[in-house]
């Protein structure tokens, strides 16, 4: 690829890893210490990327039961306790995840994640995958003072990959990746597998792909290009 080496900056959860079957199983481990019955995954899996007091939440409104903010702690608590001591479960890269991966790196790419993942769960996650030395750089949600859709999280992580944002490209699944990567002025492909909970092509995003096979070297190329006019 002609021209300053781009980077590749990917989501997480719902974009490269498949993650969802284990939190919603921590979302249920909390759950049961409340009595309450587990939820049914496929309803739950497209709020998956939202975090887990976000799904308690969206449990609880469901359920018409009153959340109070000390049960929101504990349960809270729960959910992050039972997931860092399964990680990484069943959780596994998205099918056409790592050759993706694989053709970026031979064209002298840097890759990136940039996600809202608390960072040591995504160091967690990513080396207990063997992926750890595939990646510059790995940005989670606490990595600096600020997180997506704040577009700094998208270029800092950029700049700590050793990459320049006006060579560079987002992946991601839901809004949040969306809006992070517009507001940054960067080119977004939205994959339409991950946890959303409305189509992606109505966030606008620049391109939509349904299996990462579809995110080649020749498309990357074409949107960084145009985002640079």
């Amino acid at each position: 690829m002609p021209g300053p080496s781009p980077t590749i900056v990917f989501d997480l959860d719902g974009t490269l890893v498949d993650t969802a079957d284990d939190l919603i199983a921590s979302i249920n481990h909390a759950l049961a210490d409340e009595g309450m019955r587990a939820v049914d995954p496929a309803w739950l899996r497209p709020f998956a990327g939202h975090g887990g007091k976000a799904m308690i939440e969206r449990v609880f409104s469901a359920e018409r039961r009153l959340l109070k903010p000390e049960t929101t702690d504990r349960l809270v608590k729960l959910f992050l306790d039972h997931y860092a001591d399964t990680i990484p479960g069943v959780s596994r890269p998205y099918d056409g995840a790592l050759s993706a991966l694989d053709r970026f790196a031979g064209i002298g790419a840097r890759l990136a994640i940039c996600t809202n993942k608390p960072q040591a769960f995504a160091d967690k996650l990513i080396g207990a995958l063997g992926l750890a030395g595939r990646f510059a750089t790995i940005c989670g949600a606490d990595c600096f003072t600020f997180r997506k859709p704040d577009p700094r999280h998208l270029t800092e992580t950029i700049l700590r990959a050793g990459g320049d944002p006006a060579h560079a490209l987002m992946v991601g699944d839901s809004r949040t990746d969306v809006d992070t990567a517009r507001n940054a002025g960067i080119p977004v492909v939205a994959v339409s597998f991950g946890y959303s909970d409305v189509p992606v092509k109505d966030l606008g995003p620049s391109v939509v792909i349904d299996h990462l096979d579809e995110l080649t070297v020749e498309l990357a190329q074409r949107l960084m290009r145009a985002a640079r006019g």
